[in-house]
């Protein structure tokens, strides 16, 4: 019975890895109407072709069935573990634990901790650090509370922190930064600042791919899959992190809540987390994703992105992507 399971879970991974499939490289078209962190490219008619399946697709059933799949524990996870760190080429030198033995199921596998030192947290109190080993997606300004995806799609700022007017208005005319996590990447989320918890919101929704292809085709994707808002109180002011779903991200967890996804029913939630005792230094893990998707950083016209937080830039967790902005 457990090599059905496991051929399932393969089938599904395989599915992860044409999801993620670039097309092309990007390239930019100097369009000095956008900001330098962004990337001016058009969707392709492979990538319209690419996404359609999506909209046919049972998202939830195919990611709950993945989240019971890697969480088999069975000696016959080992060569999915192989097969799938060779394929996306997985440093695991870099894991705290590198044998791939140790890992009761390809989901602890998956989620696994560095070695110490291995991201150092760039210093400084008016640094921001990434959250995420990733590639940037877009980077810059949020204008009348709608943000780049990418060319001749922008979608609702709103609409994103799931329909709270008053979580939204601070981040209006701010800042943002859209970073993706591929399967090859360390998946905790770490904190960009030291910040207190003031919100949590859990907003359902699809569950469509995030890779390239898709941002580049489906307008509002990053409103319309499901996701955890995080909002902090910080040296910055108001910070957001939002944690967004894809197909086959079974599960988002924060340190404070445990297991946030997959949602008990379909209306938006907010918790107040105001009055209680929930605080995280600068570099410290607040979350992680099961399987690979999107963190979308939010702050107020408090901050300066680096002139290297560029689109289709990797970052690495700790990495200095921003400076706050000094009183004049």
């Amino acid at each position: 019975m457990q090599k059905i399971f496991f051929i399932l879970l393969l089938i599904g991974l395989v599915v992860t890895v044409v999801s993620v499939i670039p097309n092309r490289k990007p390239e930019t078209n100097g369009d000095k109407a956008l900001s330098l962190t962004q990337t001016d490219v058009s969707s392709t008619l492979i990538d319209k072709i690419k996404t359609w399946p999506f909209h046919l697709l049972p998202h939830h059933l195919i990611s709950r069935l993945v989240y019971q799949l890697t969480r088999i524990e069975s000696p016959l996870a080992v060569p999915v573990m192989r097969w799938f760190s060779h394929h996306f080429g997985i440093v695991m030198a870099e894991a705290a634990e590198p044998d791939f033995k140790a890992y009761p199921t390809f989901n602890a596998f998956f989620t696994r901790a560095l070695k110490p030192g291995s991201r150092p947290i760039a210093a400084g109190e008016a640094t921001v650090v990434s959250p995420v080993d990733g590639t940037v997606s877009q980077a810059g300004r949020i204008t009348q509370g709608r943000i780049f995806q990418a060319k001749n799609i922008d979608y609702s700022l709103h609409e994103l922190l799931g329909g709270f007017n008053d979580l939204a208005v601070p981040f209006e005319n701010g800042h943002f930064a859209t970073i993706y996590l591929s399967p090859k990447d360390y998946h905790r989320i770490h904190m960009p600042l030291a910040g207190h918890l003031t919100h949590m919101v859990h907003v359902p929704g699809r569950l469509f791919s995030v890779a390239p292809y898709t941002v580049r085709a489906l307008p509002g994707l990053f409103a319309r899959n499901e996701r955890v808002v995080s909002l902090f109180e910080t040296s910055a002011g108001p910070m957001a992190m939002v944690l967004v779903g894809a197909i086959n991200v079974a599960a988002i967890e924060t340190v404070w809540a445990g297991l946030v996804t997959p949602p008990a029913g379909k209306a938006v939630h907010r918790i107040n987390y105001s009055e209680q005792s929930v605080s995280l230094t600068k570099g410290a893990e607040m979350g992680r994703f099961n399987m690979g998707s999107t963190v979308i950083l939010l702050f107020p016209d408090t901050v300066q992105w680096n002139d290297s937080l560029r689109a289709d830039v990797s970052l690495k967790m700790g990495q200095a992507i921003a400076d706050l902005r000094t009183s004049p």
